[in-house]
């Protein structure tokens, strides 16, 4: 089969569009023909390497796992003596950890849900990752409930983009910050208001946020703290603050108990737990068009390199898919 593959760490230049034997699915995995997968920040840092503090996990010299990507959608091919879930033919999307950039891919059945109904295989493979992760930072780390004002900065980013709207189908009023280019975009999502922070800084408006995702990692501790109410809780997602070896930006995260403790305010990071449940529930969010995926660049798999370049660019609006 094709795969968007690398034997060692570094930046796009590292791909290459190979053919390897497809994998065979354990006991309790599918093997899944593969229709589109996603790309985020963390398809990069598993690209890159960084921050060492992943090589344990990942590979410490040369990566574990030579396929890129993580988040797909596809169709059932074959299944484990285990799988009690899906059989041959299943529409599906969720996350694998041997790589999705390919034309086949395996998961275990416990990342995975069924394709919604009404919902496109290129909608579904941006969830498994910055959909759930959005779901679990307002639910489990801001345990956002309706009439709370919820800030997301970050809200035209991959994760952002889907916490403004799954907020508003939670009942709370939002505001989203980012860049000007972007302003209509985070508008459309359904935001009550828009911040163009490059024309006001988050913490302009004072203390009038009951929840702050914070997706973009590049503000203060002390700045993020004055836009809390007293009762209010700061969540972080991911740290690219001050790129690096080791931490990548992450040390704010570790630093962040200990600074809400002498801050007396409520400060929590994100670590996403995937599973079929919380997948559903953003396939059921998707489907009824309450959260929608702004897809904004599509690639073939003969030009991943090209996707994973484009977001290393920057901080691209909404999501890009590689489609296979």
């Amino acid at each position: 089969m094709k795969a968007c593959t690398r034997s060692v760490y570094g930046e796009a230049d590292v791909l290459e569009i190979t053919d390897v034997e497809p994998p065979s699915p354990a006991d309790d995995e599918v093997l899944v023909r593969v229709r589109a997968s996603s790309n985020d920040r963390g398809v990069w840092h598993l690209m890159t390497g960084r921050p060492y503090l992943m090589r344990p996990v990942i590979g410490v010299r040369t990566p574990k796992v030579r396929v890129l990507g993580r988040a797909f959608a596809g169709v059932v091919t074959a299944a484990g003596p285990r799988v009690t879930r899906f059989a041959v033919g299943d529409e599906v999307f969720g996350t694998s950890n041997a790589g999705a950039w390919a034309e086949y891919t395996v998961a275990p059945e416990r990342l995975l849900a069924r394709l919604p109904d009404g919902l496109s295989a290129e909608q579904a493979a941006t969830a498994g990752v910055s959909a759930v992760t959005a779901l679990q930072t307002l639910r489990d780390g801001g345990r956002v409930t309706a009439g709370r004002h919820v800030l997301v900065i970050g809200a035209a980013g991959g994760v952002g983009s889907f916490a403004v709207q799954i907020a508003k189908s939670m009942g709370a009023t939002v505001t989203g910050v980012c860049s000007t280019s972007k302003v209509d975009l985070v508008a459309s999502l359904g935001a009550d208001e828009v911040v163009d922070y490059t024309r006001e800084e988050v913490d302009a408006r004072g203390p009038r946020y009951d929840v702050v995702v914070d997706c973009a990692g590049n503000r203060p501790l002390s700045l993020l703290r004055r836009t809390l109410t007293p009762e209010g809780t700061l969540v972080m997602v991911g740290g690219e603050a001050k790129p690096g070896r080791f931490l990548h930006g992450f040390q704010r995260q570790l630093f962040s108990p200990v600074y809400g403790v002498f801050t007396r305010r409520r400060m929590r990071n994100v670590v996403t737990r995937e599973n079929a449940t919380d997948l559903a529930e953003v396939g059921r969010l998707m489907a009824t068009k309450a959260v929608t995926a702004p897809i904004v660049r599509s690639y073939p798999l003969a030009e991943a390199a090209d996707a994973m370049r484009y977001l290393a660019e920057g901080h691209p609006a909404g999501k890009v898919l590689v489609t296979i």
